[in-house]
């Protein structure tokens, strides 16, 4: 077996409008019966992902907040792996008017509101950087991303980031598919996405789902070749004399 693991994002790749369809959750149950390992990465908060999603025992990590939290399930145990948001922007916000959800680190707005975000990061003199997704729009810590979550979620597992196949939609999920051992976007994803991924299912979110996993466990993704886009070729390799 070389990939012991899948990385899957949520919203638009294995749910649509915040549903995972029957067949989908199927699908993560034979990945699970074949032995592979589950981990869910997302930028939704923890408390609005559970209420979302009545199936998180199916992973075994959930990376949430854009990479800022993980999640075990088998023991409710939550890692805050990130700062939490200074206070002075969050009140910075909320008086410029900026509609906001706060997570344990992550804020959390929609477009157009990015650009009052940035404005108040610039004034308030903070490092914070924004994500996109789509529509939505995520503000941060320096350097947090999905990857830098992703990365603590498979230690704590055991598993290398090389045996990890990825799958993801947006934006938001270049940096952990560039971690994995693979990628794959599903049919839906925004064409920057497809452009990198080793992988691009003719199935759209839960349905593109379903396909990557039929592969996975049929063959391993043997016939997969690698995305010159995503895996530049390294420089030639020289002997000295």
């Amino acid at each position: 077996m070389k990939y012991l693991a899948l990385a899957t994002d949520f919203d638009g790749t294995l749910a649509h409008d915040g549903v995972v369809d029957d067949a989908t959750l199927a699908a993560l149950r034979r990945v699970r019966a074949s032995g592979r390992k589950l981990v869910l990465v997302s930028g939704r908060e923890l408390e609005d992902f559970l209420a979302t999603f009545a199936h998180a025992h199916l992973f075994d990590r959930l990376v949430l907040e854009n990479g800022a939290l993980l999640y075990d399930p088998a023991s409710n145990r939550v890692r805050p792996i990130a700062a939490p948001p200074p206070p002075q922007l969050v009140a910075e916000l909320l008086k410029r008017g900026v509609p906001l959800s706060a997570g344990r680190s992550i804020l959390a707005t929609v477009v157009p509101h990015e650009h009052a975000v940035l404005a108040a990061i610039r004034d308030l003199g903070l490092e914070w950087h924004l994500v996109f997704n789509k529509g939505a729009v995520m503000a941060l810590p320096p350097g947090v991303t999905k990857a830098t979550g992703l990365a603590p979620a498979l230690e704590e597992l055991g598993i290398p980031p090389g045996a990890v196949v990825g799958v993801g939609d947006a934006e938001n999920d270049h940096a952990f598919l560039q971690l994995c051992g693979l990628s794959a976007a599903v049919a839906n994803a925004l064409p920057a996405v497809k452009a990198t991924a080793d992988v691009v299912t003719t199935g759209a979110r839960g349905a593109g789902v379903i396909e990557l996993i039929d592969r996975l466990l049929a063959d391993d993704l043997a016939g997969v070749r690698p995305n010159p886009a995503r895996h530049p070729p390294g420089p030639v390799a020289t002997t000295g004399a």
